[in-house]
C-alpha cells in the first residue's frame, strides 16, 4: 500500500555529493562521526585503520563523507591495486569484493590459541593476510608456549605473533607470557576467557554475555543459558554473523592488528 508523504515533512533536499579523496598511506583524516583523527597506516576492503599521535588505532568503515580532511568533509575511497578487479564469490555464497592475489608465505607467523580463534582472525582479516603473506596457525592452547617457540626459532626475519585469550592481570596466560623475552616474539590478546565473547552478543539478538559460573565449561554452559543447543553449530552460526572488524570487541580488533603489523614490520 502506498502512503502519500506528509505535508508537514521538510522538502526533500538533494543527495550531497562528497569529494573523493584516495586514503593514501600517511594521509591525516578525522572521522566526522567520532572526532577520532590520525594518520592512515591500512586500508582494507572493510575499513581504513588512522593512528592516532598517542599510537591508538581505529578502524573506520568507508562512508560517504565520513571523513575530515583540512576541516571538509570528504568520502575516502580505498587504493585501487592492479589485482582489485578480480570479483570472487566467498564460501557463504555471498558476493564478495575485489580480491588481492596472495603472496608467497613468509617465514613469519602469527599462532592463536584454538580453532575457533584461527577461523574468527580467517573469517575477519582473510584478505589482507594473503596480501600480507601471513599464515595463522592454531596452538591448542598455552600451557606449552614456550617450547612451541623454541621448535619454532625466531629470528628477525622469522618473528612470531601470539594471540591470547584471557590476557589479563594475574591470569595464567598473563604469567606465562610474561615470562617470554624474545624480541622476535610479540603476545597480544583480549580479556575474555573465549574468543566467542569478543564478538558483540548483538549480533545473535543478546543485549550481553552471561555470566557462567566457575566450573563449567564457558562454551557449554552459554548455550545451556541462551538454549542455543550444540555448541558447535551455535559457533558456525555466531561466526558468520561477523560482518567486519566492527562487530568485535575493540581489543580483540587491536590485538590482532598489532601481530599483524609487528610480523609483517621487516619484509623478506
Amino acid at each position: 500500500m502506498a502512503y502519500e508523504r506528509d505535508i508537514l515533512d521538510e522538502p526533500r533536499r538533494p543527495k550531497v555529493v562528497y569529494p573523493q579523496l584516495t586514503a593514501a598511506t600517511g594521509l591525516v583524516a578525522e572521522d566526522r562521526a567520532t572526532g577520532f583523527c590520525g594518520d592512515v597506516v591500512k586500508t582494507s576492503s572493510e575499513a581504513v585503520t588512522l593512528r592516532a599521535r598517542n599510537g591508538e588505532h581505529r578502524h573506520f568503515r568507508w562512508k560517504p563523507g565520513g571523513f575530515l580532511i583540512d576541516g571538509k568533509p570528504v568520502t575516502l575511497v580505498r587504493p585501487v591495486t592492479a589485482t582489485d578487479a578480480v570479483t570472487t564469490i566467498s564460501n557463504s555464497g555471498s558476493l564478495g569484493g575485489s580480491r588481492i592475489s596472495a603472496r608467497v608465505a613468509r617465514a613469519g607467523r602469527i599462532m592463536v590459541e584454538g580453532i575457533h580463534d584461527a577461523e574468527l582472525v580467517e573469517h575477519v582479516w582473510g584478505d589482507d593476510l594473503r596480501e600480507a603473506g601471513i599464515v595463522v596457525e592454531p596452538l591448542g592452547g598455552i600451557d606449552h608456549l614456550a617450547d612451541v617457540i623454541a621448535e619454532f626459532s625466531p629470528s628477525p626475519r622469522r618473528r612470531l605473533g601470539v594471540l591470547v585469550d584471557h590476557l589479563v592481570a594475574g591470569s595464567k596466560e598473563a604469567r606465562l607470557a610474561a615470562t617470554i623475552r624474545d624480541p622476535n616474539v610479540l603476545i597480544t590478546g583480549h580479556p575474555f576467557v573465549d574468543v566467542w565473547a569478543a564478538i558483540n552478543p548483538q549480533r545473535v539478538g543478546l543485549e550481553a554475555w552471561p555470566d557462567v559460573p566457575r566450573g563449567i565449561p564457558w562454551k557449554e554452559g552459554l548455550c545451556r543459558q541462551i538454549g542455543a543447543g550444540d555448541p558447535a553449530a551455535f559457533w558456525k552460526h555466531l561466526r558468520n554473523k561477523v560482518r567486519n572488524y566492527a562487530d568485535l570487541d575493540p581489543t580483540m580488533v587491536g590485538a590482532v592488528e598489532r601481530l599483524i603489523d609487528f610480523v609483517t614490520e621487516i619484509d623478506e
